[in-house]
């Protein structure tokens, strides 16, 4: 019976192993969770929305214009901001709009802040060059810049982000319940 109650025993802690060093491989390799704190993605995420970010998406993969990322920011934070700008891009916003290498682009997850916007553009009129003192975005960096433009502390502010200080990219909304969605 001792033997019995041993193995029982034994094998509990193995389980328990195995699921602690899966655990810890997962989130250090493959997702981690994520809070959002502040309200620069305001209209598309809001202060304290909790999200997944997919790690492995970045590693195996070139980023998307679009995309939310997660990085390292300069200040020891992570930030959660959308990527603008690619390397080699040339970006300007102009009258509102945003020019990628000439091209004027949609921004529909502005839409809701614009119209609410009465006094100006949500996003000032700027050219790269006058952001990062270059007028490309330099090879392995990315442009970000968050939803909430008025209030939002980005590569205007902070310069481009280098690919090795992105954490991965962000597009679902797991808590609160209320809220749960994939974001664009």
């Amino acid at each position: 019976m001792a033997k019995k109650k041993k193995n029982e025993i034994w094998e509990w802690g193995k389980a328990l192993v195995i699921a602690v060093v899966l655990a810890v491989v997962i989130r250090s390799f493959l997702f981690a969770p994520i809070v959002v704190d502040g309200e620069s993605m305001m209209p598309t995420l809001h202060n304290s929305d909790r999200m997944i970010v997919n790690k492995v998406n970045y590693k195996v993969s070139e980023p998307k214009r679009f995309d939310i990322i997660v990085f390292h920011a300069p200040e020891g934070k992570d930030y959660i901001k959308r990527i603008i700008g690619l390397p080699g891009d040339t970006i300007e916003y102009k009258d509102d709009v945003l020019y990628v290498n000439g091209k004027a682009y949609e921004e529909p997850y502005l839409d809701e802040y614009k119209k609410q916007v009465t006094d100006g553009p949500l996003t000032e009129s700027f050219k790269l060059e006058d952001k990062i003192g270059q007028s490309t975005v330099p090879e392995g960096e990315l442009f970000v810049m968050g939803d909430n433009r008025r209030d939002s502390k980005d590569s205007r502010h902070i310069g481009t982000i280098p690919y090795e200080k992105v954490l991965g990219n962000t597009s679902m909304i797991y808590w609160p319940i209320s809220d749960i969605k994939l974001v664009n």
